[in-house]
């Protein structure tokens, strides 16, 4: 079994998946979602991740952007069957939810992703991106990887690391089912309760400063979309190995906005061909 790496929020970031797999050329990679929305390439980013899973490279997480991004396509998919116009409330309530987050920058991509690649050239429930579509209804929400570096969807009888995009599945006052806590939890709000043989676990959301731990949670997400930093960390169950950071374009200094808190991981910094220079 290949080596299992995981990739954080890439928001967008073509360049920094693209440069993931280079860096990585053997690696069956797993990405915590939030794929989408903020960043410059979202579609072609789905594109990639799409190519990847395709080659049984990749297994596809949900992070809170697909699941907004979801919600509007669900509900239109329901009133297209019943034609029940409480199902299209629902649906543009979820449609302006996700624009809202993030979604809006999706829609402003439609042109010039079309131009180059054809579709539509606008984004509506109607005329969803058929890529994104597809992309959405791969998803998964929290694997368990075996120290032989096979993806679990329920918990092994041996040991293993928990990756889920915001945090472990736990019963929450605001999101009574787990698998929706998993999605939207900030690590302030823990710590979390990890089933038995879970080792540790990994996740993104909550952008950091420096690959961080907490306690038993590790947590990955570098803000790449805006500093062009993204943390790639290879899956080891009875440590944690160094994470490999790559360092391409954007604005490192907006990480200074960023939370404190923790442990900082071990790192390898990669610096790309088209990081900024600093002086």
């Amino acid at each position: 079994m290949s080596e299992v790496v995981v990739i954080p929020d890439l928001h967008g970031r073509l360049d920094l998946l693209r440069a993931a797999v280079r860096e990585f050329p053997e690696a069956h990679f797993l990405s915590l979602g939030d794929a989408i929305d903020r960043g410059p390439q979202s579609l072609a980013t789905v594109d990639e991740l799409l190519r990847l899973h395709e080659q049984g490279r990749v297994t596809l997480l949900m992070g809170n952007h697909e699941r907004m991004a979801q919600e509007g396509l669900r509900w239109y998919t329901q009133y297209t069957g019943t034609h029940d116009m409480g199902n299209y409330r629902k649906a543009m309530e979820g449609y302006q939810w996700w624009m809202q987050a993030g979604g809006d920058t999706i829609r402003k991509e439609m042109p010039s992703y079309a131009a180059e690649f054809g579709g539509p050239t606008s984004l509506t429930l109607e005329k969803f991106p058929p890529n994104l579509a597809r992309y959405l209804d791969l998803l998964k929400r929290v694997v368990y990887v075996t120290a032989d570096g096979i993806i679990h969807d329920q918990v092994p009888d041996e040991p293993s690391v928990l990756v889920a995009h915001a945090s472990p599945p736990v019963s929450h006052p605001q999101y009574p089912n787990p698998e929706s806590a998993a999605l939207w939890l900030r690590p302030f709000e823990g710590p979390f309760a990890l089933p038995p043989q879970v080792v540790y676990s990994v996740h993104g959301h909550t952008p950091v400063r420096v690959p961080t731990r907490m306690g038993r949670h590790l947590y990955l997400d570098m803000g790449a979309y805006e500093t062009g930093r993204l943390a790639l960390l290879p899956l080891q169950v009875h440590q944690v190995k160094a994470v490999t950071v790559l360092s391409g374009r954007g604005d490192p200094l907006r990480a200074s906005r960023y939370p404190a808190f923790g442990e900082a991981l071990p790192t390898r910094v990669v610096t790309l061909d088209n990081a900024p220079t600093r002086r």
